[in-house]
């Protein structure tokens, strides 16, 4: 997947984020939502899924349509009536991806999030274990940032980051960006100019990046610049990113059948590049050391479970990054451990089942998921 030397094609991937901008959605000068459109969008999302691919849409809109359904004047909004606004569209929001899915017989689930959610690793479990719980049981997650609660401080402002972050924290192997533009272009595609559409990026350089504009000029404000740096997110996590056209009825079956795009490889993938994070980029908080029936499961690909593990030392959170050591002391791998230091010394040497009973509420049966975990070695 990593090693595509030309552009890849929409089947070669099983897990996609699909982000859809207000624009698409909302015919702001009509006030209404754009139905036939997104039916058609729907109908692309269930042909993936028919043929077993998860997917996922972060879904801009609740403002728009909140301020279509109380029908207030054009022009910008303080922050209180964006949030009000927000409040009203994300109930017209989520009906309507609930609705339009249906109609595919597919079932949506809401997930609204904030900054911090993607950014502190706690938060971020809970976040990730509601995605993979939703698609395992065949949903179609529909996020969206909470922009009833987000200040300007805590907000990403943006739904191309937000989707990056969604991705990596899905662990998805491809972004697609649905765009008002077709992809990248050489330099800005004025009116008259000679720009040419930029089909495959191997790399973000400084040149692809200068390419998006300036940040904060009028034709790169939340649009192209946003979407390098969703880039960025994107490929460091192993996934792939495809800019295309969201004008056109049937986008995603228009970008598996060739229409222009623009294609950002990655030279990882999610599990990979997951794994290094893990191991290289975070501090370890605790030790868990475990017993020599533990270590042979997690050499098999297991998970650590409470019932492997006979001493926890150090003062970690729940979602920290942990050492993991056998009966000699030998570091056998690194992961995100499920439990505080205080909880996890309470169920060592426990089945998961006890765990409800221990610590009265109901944690998760394993002490480091294999998902969370980086063997020695690897």
């Amino acid at each position: 997947m990593s090693n595509f030397r030309k552009s890849p094609a929409l089947a070669d991937f099983r897990r996609i984020v699909v982000k859809v901008g207000s624009s698409l959605l909302v015919d702001s000068a009509a006030g209404k939502l754009r139905h036939e459109w997104l039916s058609s969008l729907a109908e692309d999302i269930a042909k993936l899924h028919k043929d077993k691919c998860d997917v996922l849409v972060v879904s801009s809109g609740a403002i728009a349509l909140g301020r279509a359904v109380l029908k207030l004047p054009p022009g910008p909004l303080k922050l209180e009536d964006s949030q009000a606004a927000a409040a009203v569209g994300q109930i017209a929001l989520a009906r309507t991806w609930s609705e339009t899915l249906s109609a595919h017989d597919m079932t949506a689930g809401q997930v609204l999030v904030t900054l911090g959610d993607t950014e502190e690793r706690r938060r971020y479990l809970n976040a990730r274990s509601t995605l993979g719980k939703l698609l395992e049981w065949r949903c179609v997650p529909v996020i969206n940032e909470n922009d009833t609660v987000a200040t300007s401080e805590i907000r990403y402002g943006d739904n191309d980051r937000l989707a990056a972050r969604v991705a990596t924290m899905a662990s998805a192997d491809l972004l697609v960006l649905l765009s008002d533009i077709d992809g990248l272009y050489d330099k800005p595609p004025t009116d008259g100019g000679n720009a040419k559409l930029v089909p495959l990026v191997e790399r973000i350089t400084p040149e692809i990046e200068a390419m998006a504009g300036i940040s904060g000029s009028e034709l790169s404000r939340g649009g192209m610049v946003t979407k390098i740096e969703a880039g960025k997110i994107a490929t460091t996590a192993g996934t792939h990113m495809v800019i295309a056209s969201g004008r056109v009825p049937h986008p995603l079956q228009a970008i598996a059948k060739g229409a222009p795009c623009t294609w950002f490889l990655t030279p990882a993938n999610p599990v990979t590049a997951r794994k290094k994070w893990i191991a290289g980029s975070l501090e370890p908080r605790g030790t868990l050391i475990i017993d020599a029936g533990a270590v042979a499961a997690l050499k098999r690909g297991k998970s650590l479970l409470p019932a492997g593990v006979i001493r926890v030392d150090g003062a970690f959170g729940r979602g920290d990054a942990v050492l993991i050591r056998g009966p000699d002391s030998a570091e056998i791998g690194r992961g995100l451990v499920a439990y505080d230091a205080e909880d996890a010394a309470k169920i060592i040497g426990k089945s998961s089942s006890d765990v409800l009973l221990i610590l009265g509420i109901e944690g998760r049966s394993e002490m480091v998921h294999r998902d969370d975990l980086v063997m020695s070695g690897d």
